[in-house]
């Protein structure tokens, strides 16, 4: 991977709190100090929050499965309602529901969440198309800028094999999503046949260093990266099902 030797990762504080309908890259554009090739990380919940995708669970009304997964997991069933109405698939439903998104994701709860939500009665959805997200904020940014820029929208997942959460990448704008590096010789000058680096979820977890979860820095921007690759999407990040190890 190239790099100009040193990488920056720096927060961008000063963001109001988003509400639906506000211009995310404006209000980025006027509290970030921008240059060209920065990659500009955005919290999914801002992205969700800035294009309504919030609902009121005073107006969920739980289905017969919902009422049934609540009472096994001891859940609010109005929640696990709005879950399955996100979901195309439930993986597991024990202690967590793990489920398919209707985006492809494979994670918990569906990316629903009570956190950094004004009222108790709101939870956040995932954005319906996170690629589709991280273009926009991208054209707006440069529009407003003239700044040539990478974009991730990123949110916080939990691993199957390890502890703890980490920031990836759901969508992605300007710079690539995957690099492959296999058919290529190592230092050695074996070829290698595995190698294949999930780059912007990498820079995405970078960026959590600095955004946090309590912080109230939702953007942050990396600064001296080069992923050398050609652009490409969050969804080249999702594992196709014939290789998903859980289905």
């Amino acid at each position: 991977m190239t790099a100009t030797g040193v990488v920056e990762v720096i927060g961008v504080p000063g963001l109001p709190e988003v509400r639906p309908g506000d211009d995310l890259g404006e209000l980025i554009a006027v509290h970030a100090r921008l240059q060209d090739q920065d990659i500009v990380v955005v919290a999914q919940k801002i992205v969700s929050k800035a294009e309504g995708r919030i609902r009121s669970l005073r107006e969920v009304e739980p289905g017969e499965a919902a009422l049934r997964y609540a009472e096994r997991l001891q859940a609010d069933p109005r929640v696990v309602q709005v879950i399955l109405d996100e979901t195309v698939r439930v993986v597991r439903d024990e202690r967590v529901l793990i489920v398919e998104t209707r985006q492809g994701y494979v994670c918990a709860n569906a990316g629903v969440d009570h956190s950094n939500v004004p009222g108790e009665d709101s939870v956040t959805l995932l954005p319906e198309d996170s690629d589709a997200s991280a273009s926009a904020i991208r054209r707006r940014l440069e529009e407003l800028t003239g700044r040539r820029l990478g974009v991730i929208v990123a949110d916080t997942f939990g691993r199957a094999w390890r502890m703890g959460i980490t920031n990836v990448a759901l969508g992605v704008a300007g710079l690539p999503a995957l690099v492959d590096y296999r058919g290529r010789p190592d230092d050695f000058g074996q070829e290698l046949t595995a190698t294949l680096v999930a780059v912007a979820d990498e820079v995405a977890c970078a960026a959590e260093l600095v955004m946090g979860k309590t912080d109230r820095l939702p953007v942050a921007v990396v600064r001296g990266y080069r992923p050398p690759a050609p652009p490409g999407r969050g969804r080249d990040l999702i594992r196709p099902p014939e290789l998903d190890l859980f289905r």
